[in-house]
């Protein structure tokens, strides 16, 4: 239930959680988010302990007249969890999860990082398909969808959500599911933060782990193309038990690399097994027999411990862009493009990573869910800038940038993951992603649950 106040000694009084303004003690520390290139300072930081707490949040917001932003993970690269001069929700201290293993179900509280959700349904050898970094917050990843190495056997996480607690603009707190406010159910899976902050999660969960199979194989620069082309043909034929990323980057100084070999670029197949070894073992043998690699490493591996495999080199403290696009496959036209350009990245820490999306994923209507972005079999392709410094990221920004371009002409579609999108995002690209017959429903749903914007710092669906 939400409170009507309009003063920040109010706010306090009413809410359980910590108020946060300019000049007190931790204040710098709550404003800051995981990407170092965004420094904003929000008039009024609101860390919310409980639902009550959100919605007297928003409800200030509206009455002072600020900016409304949400703060999850604070993972998003543009930095749409802040703000300047306005409040920031911070979910971060909302942080349970709940598990059923009898209903393989969870319940998981919109501030829970990938790491928290993990930890607790692998207890009981369960696992929901989120992500691929465990210092990601929860509650931003499944609004837009929600990918990672669990997407081709059970689907993207919304394909899994059962249900939501959020609070609305005008204050009330909905659970929206297939039998309750089904348009706003729909709208959440995939139409992102614009329909209200999200409290809770209902997750239905799945048999996973505890061990799985891991696998990284590495590739010189010079063997681009055929590297590509092989884990082209190799990725194309896997079974869904299997899943595996395609990157370019830095092999890392890990103790299974060779000493020689320690942050050389190149290309990398990232490859998991889910399911029977001998299949994982195969995989590898056809890759080592097609093509030698410079190294691969090879290991059992806890499925807790994958998902923490790219946190190192995504740590906080970077300063960081992002792109993305959607190609049908690697074919020649994208190869030569790729090998081309991808070596003209300047930082270490700057990667491609593609995701190829088929099986489960693309056994879910276009129609079912929000989700912006086609249910084919395709890949999806994360330019990612990662730097140490402001002006390597400039560097490598303008390197993203070219190269999405000359990606273009190959791609079927400009929209991209709308987790992915970075600074002030084109409707011609919001329209891309959605195609217009969602985004129209999208903004026919948007004007009866936040007809006034309120939720607008997010890439942002209008009301009609």
């Amino acid at each position: 239930m939400s409170t009507a106040v309009g003063t920040v000694p109010e706010l306090r009084a009413a809410m359980r959680g910590e108020v946060v303004v300019p000049g007190d003690p931790g204040y710098d520390e709550a404003r800051k988010v995981w990407n170092a290139d965004i420094d904003r300072s929000p008039a009024v930081i609101a860390r919310c302990a409980t639902t009550d707490d959100v919605a007297t949040a928003v409800a200030f917001g509206q009455l002072a007249g600020l900016e409304i932003a949400v703060r999850s993970g604070a993972h998003n690269v543009a930095g749409r969890c802040t703000c300047d001069d306005g409040v920031m929700i911070d979910l971060s201290g909302m942080r349970t999860v709940q598990v059923d293993p009898e209903t393989r179900r969870a319940r998981v509280q919109a501030g829970a990082l990938l790491g928290d959700l993990d930890a607790a349904t692998q207890e009981h050898g369960l696992a929901v398909p989120l992500g691929a970094i465990s210092h990601t917050g929860v509650g931003g990843l499944t609004l837009g969808g929600g990918m990672g190495w669990l997407t081709r056997r059970f689907g993207l996480a919304i394909d899994n959500l059962e249900s939501a607690e959020i609070v609305v603009a005008d204050g009330r707190v909905l659970r929206a599911s297939r039998a309750e406010h089904p348009d706003l159910f729909w709208a959440i899976r995939g139409g992102g933060g614009n329909f209200g902050v999200v409290t809770e999660f209902e997750f239905r969960l799945h048999e996973v782990g505890p061990m799985i199979d891991f696998g990284l194989f590495f590739w010189p620069v010079e063997q681009g193309v055929e590297a590509l082309r092989l884990m082209r043909d190799v990725v194309g034929g896997l079974p869904r038990t299997l899943n595996a990323f395609i990157a370019f980057t830095n092999a890392p100084p890990a103790p299974f690399v060779p000493q020689e070999h320690h942050m050389r670029p190149g290309y990398a197949l990232v490859l998991a097994g889910f399911g029977d070894s001998a299949e994982h073992a195969r995989v590898a043998g056809r890759l080592r027999a097609a093509l030698p690699p410079l190294f691969d490493f090879c290991t059992p591996l806890p499925y807790t411990e994958l998902q923490k495999v790219f946190d190192e080199g995504t740590a906080w403290g970077y300063h960081a862009y992002e792109k993305t696009i959607e190609i049908d496959d690697f074919t020649d036209p994208v190869i030569d493009v790729l090998v081309e350009r991808l070596p003209q990245k300047a930082s270490p820490l700057t990667v491609l990573i593609a995701y190829r999306l088929d099986a489960a994923y693309t056994e879910v209507g276009e129609d079912e869910t929000a989700f912006g972005g086609r249910r084919e079999p395709r890949c999806e392709l994360f330019l990612f800038p990662i730097c140490p410094d402001p002006d390597t990221l400039v560097a490598d920004r303008a390197w993203a940038r070219g190269l999405w371009d000359a990606l273009r002409p190959l791609s079927r579609s400009i929209g991209g993951y709308v987790n992915s999108m970075s600074g002030d995002v084109e409707e011609e690209r919001v329209l891309a992603a959605y195609g217009r017959e969602k985004l129209d429903r999208l903004a026919q749903i948007k004007a009866v649950y936040d007809p006034g914007n309120v939720f607008r710092n997010n890439v942002n669906i209008k009301p009609v």
